[in-house]
């Protein structure tokens, strides 16, 4: 079994805040981050897939092919971006880094190729605060 990892990066503005709740505990619970105005991260986001390298190539996927979904699927939809408001697969949920990393999940699984396997998604929101993703049956 191979790993095999691309890192991308992206901007994108959110907040946390729970709609039921009073401004005052929004703030206790999120912080700053409850800010009204939002704020910004640079993401760093790093896919890991796995599995067999192809004996005639020996890839495990075309590195390109890989860089084009996460692109497509992923980055363009997020990249300079308010989370909140304008990501059609983040509406209704909580802006969180975990909720982000398990919505890029579902965005790539369905794009890699037969034999290829999502393993991983690491997403940093600061260069000391990330989440890992290993998928629901991993």
């Amino acid at each position: 079994m191979v790993y095999l990892t691309r890192l991308e990066h992206f901007n994108a503005a959110h907040k946390l805040y729970n709609p039921t709740w009073t401004k005052e505990k929004n703030e206790a619970v999120f912080g700053l981050c409850a800010n009204e105005n939002w704020h910004g991260h640079n993401f760093e986001l790093y896919v890991t897939v796995k599995g067999n390298p192809d004996p005639e190539t020996g890839f495990l996927m075309d590195v390109k092919v890989l860089s084009r979904i996460v692109n497509e699927q992923v980055i363009e939809a997020l990249d300079h971006k308010n989370l909140n408001i304008e990501v059609p697969f983040l509406q209704g949920k909580m802006c969180t880094t975990e909720n982000l990393a398990m919505a890029i999940w579902e965005q790539i699984h369905p794009y890699l190729p037969a034999g290829v396997q999502l393993h991983c998604v690491k997403l940093y929101e600061t260069p000391r605060i990330y989440v890992e993703y290993f998928g629901e049956n991993q």
